[in-house]
């Protein structure tokens, strides 16, 4: 039975001067001001009179109905629970290989590769630019030899590989590719996702190289690549996550994050693909923050958005086309180096908002990644804490326990209506490129970051070791300590491919690589090629620098 308005109304008034005023006289509230991670007010209660406009089957649903509000999939996690994915590279392929191996024998399910920052450049690991960046933020891959080494022995027609590299994806997608083949393993049977998002690079990470327009050519070149060749593939991951990071509220990093999925969408149908060719294979990548509920409906209105716009704004016929599904990553810009074993706590409750969001994919920090890559142990007790979350927590025996919460709905609309209000904000401008290159992504998150450090420094909210509860106590955790001779190994082993490879095959296939990106075809089959024959990573983005030449950043005040 659902009571009138006018009835709730009363009811609500009675309880404000019979329970809340008399509680209040006696005993007032903590502080005036109650707020999410976001900084968005949030009401004493949550009620029917926050779900007016709200209807049922139009706007939640059941699980797998549209708009997918309560999750794509009608079973939720009582048929399959997400894949549990961490996120690992370091040093050398050997030292990330081996990490990997570790994580499979302990109960992951997928694998997701971190690269360092020479490759995310487009470098080889000898350039002199990058002297001194060898594999401290991901493993080093420089050519085809060093991907051979880092999946040695591992199942790629198994479990799906996620990459984390963006202006060199096409490259290192083919490597991966490459190495299959050498297997004998077809490409139909290869699962995973290949970040490729390199519009929140320009907006949040910075680890761009080419112009917008040359560096969107070569994401369609991979979606449309996929779709032909790699059906079970992702080729691109559309990443709110690094947007959060960078000090976006959750509202911007939803609506950035769309409005960059809806950039891949126009332009690669632009290029003449059918939307159900290739929709159903993009995916997303969001940050799982520390306020559990505002993340929550964040994952809940995503989910509806997308599929309201892949259907009504597109027009998507499959199914498959509407669905939003997402890999979530818990927040490494709240982990403390003070007292790190509490990252264990935070990353435990960020986890749990990731899996009643709906997650489809998850991995979750470590302990010490404030203080370093992280140790054998640190991994093992995050990995741990999803596994504990899928067996022993119980939310997993029901499909979207919190629908229908007011307050998680109330959210979920919030949510909604503030991200429609950025679409508008970015399409006025004329796009996402042109609010790139005008600043507006840039400006509105460093606002965002800076009002939330002040919240900080005046103690308007609380951060446990950093403004609060701090303890004089030395930090006493292992910390990984990686191969000291692993950047003399990567050098030799580097020079080795360039000495042992065909040159001539090599120079002939880079030169068609130069001819394809002065055209307008598609550049993977010569990227390939250039795999194939042993081209590095370097002389490959080396060409397309010399083609498309190099972004510089507009400095916006």
């Amino acid at each position: 039975m659902v009571e009138p308005t006018e009835q709730v109304q009363a009811a609500h008034k009675d309880w404000e001067q019979q329970c809340l005023w008399p509680t209040l006289a006696r005993t007032p509230e903590r502080t005036a001001r109650f707020m999410t991670t976001s900084s968005a007010p949030i009401d004493r209660l949550y009620t029917p009179l926050d779900l007016q406009d709200n209807a049922y089957l139009r706007d939640i649903a059941h699980p797998g109905a549209y708009p997918y509000t309560r999750g794509v999939h009608p079973t939720g996690y009582r048929g399959k629970v997400w894949t549990m994915r961490m996120f690992a590279g370091f040093g050398t392929a050997e030292e990330t290989n081996a990490r990997f191996r570790y994580l499979l024998s302990q109960g992951q399910t997928g694998l997701s590769i971190a690269f360092d920052m020479p490759t995310l450049y487009g470098r080889d690991s000898d350039h002199p630019l990058v002297e001194g960046e060898f594999g401290k933020c991901g493993v080093a891959i420089s050519s085809l030899a060093d991907m051979e080494i880092l999946l040695d022995g591992l199942p790629l027609d198994q479990v799906s590989t996620s990459m984390t590299i963006n202006s060199p994806a096409a490259m290192v997608w083919a490597m991966y590719l490459a190495v299959a083949e050498q297997r004998g393993i077809p490409w139909s049977k290869l699962r995973g996702t290949t970040q490729n998002d390199i519009l929140k690079e320009y907006i949040a990470q910075n680890e761009y190289i080419f112009p917008p327009e040359a560096s969107m050519r070569l994401v369609v070149d991979t979606i449309e690549f996929g779709s032909q060749h790699v059906p079970q593939w992702n080729p691109v991951s559309v990443s709110g996550y690094h947007i959060r990071e960078a000090g976006s509220t959750a509202a911007q990093e939803l609506a950035f994050t769309l409005a960059d999925g809806r950039a891949y969408v126009e332009a690669s149908l632009a290029r003449g693909l059918d939307i159900d060719d290739f929709a159903p294979r993009i995916s997303f990548f969001f940050n799982a923050h520390n306020d559990f509920f505002e993340e929550i409906a964040k994952y809940r209105a995503a989910r509806r958005i997308w599929a309201r716009l892949m259907r009504e704004t597109y027009g998507a016929k499959q199914e498959r086309s509407w669905w939003l599904r997402f890999h979530s990553q818990t927040a490494g810009c709240s982990l403390t180096a003070q007292q790190p074993e509490v990252n264990i706590v935070r990353t435990a409750i960020q986890a749990l908002a990731a899996v009643l969001g709906g997650t489809q994919s998850l991995h979750t920090n470590s302990m010490d990644e404030a203080l370093a890559l992280p140790s054998e142990k640190a991994v093992t007790i995050a990995l741990r804490t999803q596994q504990v979350i899928a067996s022993e927590s119980g939310v997993t025996n029901t499909v979207d326990p919190l629908g229908g919460s007011y307050f998680v709905e109330a959210l979920t609309d919030r949510m909604e209506r503030e991200a429609n209000a950025y679409f508008k904000a970015i399409y006025d401008q004329g796009g996402v490129i042109a609010a790139i290159r005008n600043g507006f992504f840039q400006k509105e998150i460093a606002d965002a970051a800076y009002r939330y450090q002040q919240e900080l420094d005046n103690r308007e909210r609380t951060m446990v070791g950093v403004n609060a509860y701090k303890v004089a106590e030395p930090i006493n955790i292992p910390l990984l300590a990686m191969d000291p001779e692993g950047e003399r190994k990567q050098f030799e082993r580097l020079n080795r491919v360039r000495r042992e490879r065909d040159a001539a095959l090599a120079q002939q296939r880079l030169a068609e690589l130069r001819a394809v990106a002065e055209g307008s075809a598609n550049t993977m089959p010569a990227i390939l090629n250039c795999v194939r024959a042993y081209c590095t990573v370097g002389e490959m983005c080396d060409v397309l620098r010399e083609v498309f030449g190099v972004y510089q950043e507009t400095v916006v005040v």
